[in-house]
């Protein structure tokens, strides 16, 4: 969409006025700019540009080997950089035919679930910061901060945390993680309440989210929503549902819908979507056991160090996988996951060769924040904000 800036000697400029709005911190999340055409404080059109923060994650992805991927997967979505590490591992896997331990598969599970958490309450935390009410974002950030320490423990990273590998995890969880995590969890949940109570009944909070930044079913459907935003509008897809992968079909969960598709709505689904992964990840701390977190492939997995530096074969298996990469069968494949915005996809080509030979990556973010201009359609001014703030938009996840 662009606008046409008509001619100054029109009555255009009596009535009509032309505002850029960002790129600013956190109304536009620093890059993101619209182009406003106002009647008043009334939105009459809206141009988005997803602005300068160039990652060129696919290009980039050439020129290293297949794990050394999966650092640059952390800064798709920041917020939740484990589930991206997940979807990516996966999509190698595919191609591989690697089917991980059952432990390894459990501790994928728990990540991603305390990613979605605390992604949906960076995004509900400054949610209603731009509505103006600060409070609930030092309730979320507090209990953000006891996933962070288990993240921590984990890999030693906390935002950007490559915790995953091709076949695997990079280690183990340490002793006592999972009593760790177990006692964490009340926590968070508490933290969820204490919002739920602060915001749901709240007349200003409904009166600044509800009927803001509507869109219907088929509207979001037809722009490629997934994720919460898509739930809101009714519609129950969710990948682990749809397409289940590590075993999610085995957990008892439910997928969150509403009907409105707006501001509100989409508030209402994360705040039931941490329930449910609060449930999943009980339930994966219940049932996880002992065992290896790496696949037995020695064509894949790195010896142990004790093996390297002790066995020759061992040196000289880890100076290859490490140097030449993992030898990817020639073909193409394409996974996805449920991310905290939707669903997350790795389309993937190799040429047999130690690296990628392309990488395609299906964000969510995308297809969301292109519907914007519509969904903010003869709102008002302030009404962008919100709409905005609830729809998550990762920049991170916009540039390839």
């Amino acid at each position: 969409m662009t606008i046409e800036v008509k001619s100054l000697t029109t009555d255009f400029l009596e009535s009509h006025m032309v505002l850029n709005q960002g790129p600013s911190h956190p109304a536009t999340h620093g890059t993101i700019r619209f182009i406003l055409e106002l009647d008043g404080e009334n939105i009459i059109n809206c141009d988005v540009e997803i602005g300068y923060l160039h990652r060129a994650f696919e290009k980039m992805t050439e020129q290293v080997t297949w794990n050394q991927v999966i650092p640059y997967t952390d800064r798709l979505n920041y917020c939740s950089a484990m589930i991206n590490n997940v979807g990516y591992a996966l999509a190698v896997e595919k191609l591989l035919d690697i089917i991980v331990p059952e432990r390894c598969r459990y501790l994928r599970v728990i990540i991603s679930e305390l990613s979605r958490i605390m992604d949906h309450m960076v995004c509900l935390g400054a949610l209603a910061v731009d509505v103006g009410a600060l409070t609930n974002f030092w309730y979320f950030f507090q209990a953000r901060e006891k996933i962070y320490e288990l993240l921590e423990e984990l890999c030693g990273s906390r935002l950007t945390t490559s915790y995953t590998r091709v076949g695997g995890l990079m280690a183990d969880a340490p002793a006592g993680w999972c009593a760790m995590a177990i006692g964490a969890l009340p926590a968070i949940a508490s933290a969820i309440d204490d919002v739920d109570g602060l915001l749901t009944n709240n007349r200003i909070f409904i009166d600044r989210t509800r009927g803001v930044g509507p869109i219907s079913a088929e509207d979001a459907l037809n722009s490629g929503f997934t994720g919460p935003c898509l739930r809101a509008t009714g519609v129950d897809y969710d990948v682990r549902r749809a397409s289940p992968y590590l075993g999610y079909d085995e957990f008892d969960f439910e997928i969150p819908t509403d009907t409105n598709g707006d501001t509100y709505s989409r508030y209402i689904i994360r705040i039931r979507e941490m329930r449910e992964s609060l449930k999943i990840t009980r339930q994966a701390l219940d049932r996880i056991t002992e065992g290896p977190v790496m696949a037995d492939r020695p064509d894949v997995v790195l010896p142990s160090k004790d093996r390297v530096y002790n066995e020759m074969e061992a040196l000289i298996r880890q100076f290859k996988i490490v140097y030449d990469g993992i030898q990817v069968p020639a073909g193409e494949s394409y996974t996805c996951v449920e991310g905290a915005n939707g669903e997350l996809g790795f389309y993937i080509v190799s040429d047999g060769s130690g690296r990628p030979y392309r990488i395609r990556v299906r964000g969510p973010c995308f297809p969301i924040l292109s519907a914007i201009p519509a969904m903010v359609d003869g709102q008002m001014l302030a009404d962008l904000v919100a709409s905005f703030s609830s729809i998550n938009v990762i920049a991170g996840e916009l540039d390839r």
